[in-house]
């Protein structure tokens, strides 16, 4: 037996605003189930659901996103154009090169490359 995923669920305060802007960053039309519930269905990546919680976001994320990018920087500057904000400088390891972002409601996802 093993589990699938079907959707990655993101907690927020507004989740209409932020299904358009994960909707303008990982393709697909934005769709508002409810007041409390909004999701996108990306061409190449599993759902990903908005559901509005009454508690803020206060401290790190404890699961983030890493979103493939060819040019990370580019990718990043092109978030940051949506909404997005960058966390620190592109870090370069082993692996290739990451930069660590913040949706609009500061959840972390990184775009990464390699």
């Amino acid at each position: 037996m093993r589990a699938v995923v079907s959707e990655i669920v993101l907690d927020c305060a507004d989740p209409a605003a932020l299904v358009r802007f994960w909707a303008a960053l990982l393709g697909g039309e934005p769709v508002d189930r409810s007041p409390d519930w909004s999701y996108v269905d990306p061409p190449d990546f599993v759902r990903v659901a908005f559901q509005r919680v009454p508690e803020g976001k206060s401290v790190k994320n404890r699961l983030h996103l890493d979103l493939e990018a060819g040019d990370v920087d580019a990718a990043a500057t092109w978030a940051v154009g949506l909404g997005a904000v960058r966390v620190g400088r592109i870090v370069t390891d082993d692996h290739g090169d990451f930069q660590v972002l913040r949706d609009p409601e500061g959840n972390e996802f990184c775009f990464v490359s390699g």
